[in-house]
């Protein structure tokens, strides 16, 4: 926050926008300067700073996780083989615990939704002002650095983590089966007259079931995220009211990192955990 040059509604403004690339109405493809400019630009504009981050971080993960694979050895582990064997075991455990199929795709996704998820959310422990400061000096307006206040990126998880229920429910009960679910339970009738009434009742309560857990694993992440991010942009605010708030502000600020470690790490754990649940669902056979 640059002094009296801009009012706290037009900081908490600016570092809520993304950086989105897009073919405005009047102006063609371009960077947007303005959020009002982001907005005209429809839905297929594409947010730069939250795919920078979100696929930086995911190389990153997948760098270390590959170097630690690369080294590991039976002997004296190294501290990398250390900390990505205990992530393994945790995840592992989760997998064992939750997870009553046969499945060996279930674990690896597990783990990269918990670290991918985790150090998206990690990026929210950055000053707020830091990586923006950097960029502006660069001649970039605007940069979101925590892809998990993006609505974009918790529902393109979700979705995916909805399409794997959907094709698994499906591989593994048949068509047949998966309509049976969403159809013939909770209310079941032998009778033939009231049978209509009562598929179509099942359907309409299954059906908004079976949507909701995209819609609760998305908005879950993405509200938290959010909500915590807000904050540290409200305590930031505080820096600017004097050294007595400021001081203040920077105890506020410490408190408020040290439990937001908490935060960001169950949001993590708790997509983990209901993406393996959801799976489970989907493989089980009711009969």
């Amino acid at each position: 926050m640059a002094g009296n040059e801009i009012t706290s509604a037009e900081y908490i403004k600016h570092h809520l926008t993304n950086l989105t690339f897009g073919n405005h109405p009047d102006h063609g493809w371009m960077l947007a300067h303005t959020a009002e400019e982001a907005r005209e630009m429809g839905f297929w504009a594409i947010h730069i700073d939250t795919m920078f981050w979100s696929l930086g971080l995911a190389a990153l993960f997948s760098y270390y996780f590959y170097k630690a694979a690369q080294k590991a050895s039976a002997g004296v582990p190294g501290p990398l083989q250390n900390f990505v064997e205990m992530i393994v075991d945790f995840v592992n455990d989760n997998v064992r615990g939750s997870f009553s199929g046969r499945n060996a795709m279930v674990a690896p996704l597990a783990m990269t939704i918990f670290v991918w998820i985790f150090l998206m959310n990690l990026m929210d422990l950055v000053p707020v002002d830091l990586i923006p400061w950097i960029t502006a000096h660069l001649g970039i307006h605007y940069m979101k650095v925590v892809p998990s206040t993006d609505p974009n990126v918790t529902f393109a998880m979700a979705l995916g983590v909805f399409f794997l229920i959907i094709f698994y429910s499906i591989k593994i009960k048949g068509v047949g089966g998966f309509v049976g679910e969403l159809t013939g339970m909770p209310f079941q009738t032998s009778n033939l007259l009231l049978k209509p009434f009562t598929t179509v009742i099942n359907l309409i309560l299954e059906g908004v079931n079976l949507l909701a857990k995209p819609v609760s694993l998305s908005l879950r992440l993405f509200g938290n995220m959010y909500a915590g991010e807000m904050i540290f942009i409200l305590i930031s605010l505080m820096y600017s009211a004097g050294w007595v708030m400021g001081i203040f502000g920077g105890g506020l600020q410490f408190i408020w990192a040290v439990f937001h470690v908490l935060v960001i790490t169950l949001q993590a754990f708790i997509f983990m955990v209901l993406t393996i649940v959801y799976l489970d669902m989907a493989h089980a056979e009711h009969h």
